[in-house]
């Protein structure tokens, strides 16, 4: 079931939208506490996020910019802001779509769902600079080269470029790959870790993943690597 992260600080606004989503079927989780949104979004495994812009601490344009940094999306914004400036902006910042309060409910489902279908026929690429990961194939691709990673060492790349330059901890990883760290062998992760090294050595990356004695791992760049 695809899962709709609504960000709006209007509790009665949300609770509003909440009702409207999932009444066509979507699970939806809410962002109520602005401290860390884009963690908390991130944390939300979102399939489209409702973004609107006048929110505390981080403005929605700021939210954006660091959402689609990081390869989420697709983000539809909701806002009352209805100066082209304003759209124009958003977009830029890569938005998907751009609608004004108030909104017909119906307008607002059949843009989610035509952000959904366009998601859903595209490759999206998550960018590390020298390299991009397409997490939908696992295909890696460095300069002119590419390789196609295995299901777990597309798992751990997602979660490294995501995360970076933060460190990935050892729970996570066991998490993401194993659903727990329970009863899993810390020389698994080892084992996996090392052959991603190795295949990612392949096109030249065999640097990028740093151990952190005791934490986890780290993407880096190549020379701190």
């Amino acid at each position: 079931m695809a899962k709709i992260v609504i960000v709006e600080d209007d509790v009665f606004l949300r609770e509003e939208l909440q009702n409207i989503v999932e009444k066509e079927g979507y699970s939806v989780e809410s962002i109520s506490s602005f401290d860390t949104p884009v963690e908390d979004i991130m944390a939300a495994e979102p399939s489209l996020i409702l973004l609107d812009l006048n929110l505390p601490n981080l403005s929605g344009f700021q939210i954006c910019r660091a959402l689609k940094a990081r390869g989420i999306g697709p983000i539809l914004v909701l806002t009352s802001r209805n100066q082209l400036r304003d759209e124009l902006h958003a977009l830029e910042l890569g938005a998907d779509d751009y609608l004004t309060k108030p909104c017909h409910p119906k307008r607002l489902i059949a843009r989610i769902q035509k952000l959904q279908h366009l998601y859903a026929n595209m490759h999206v690429l998550l960018d590390a600079g020298d390299f991009q990961l397409d997490e939908r194939t696992n295909m890696l691709y460095a300069g002119r080269n590419s390789i196609s990673l295995s299901e777990n060492e597309g798992m751990i790349m997602k979660l490294l470029v995501t995360r970076a330059p933060a460190v990935v901890s050892k729970e996570e990883l066991f998490n993401q790959l194993w659903g727990s760290s329970e009863y899993v062998d810390e020389n698994i992760l080892q084992v996996n870790m090392t052959r991603l090294r190795k295949t990612l050595g392949e096109v030249g990356l065999s640097n990028r993943i740093k151990t952190v004695r005791g934490v986890g791992y780290q993407l880096v760049d190549g020379e701190s690597g």
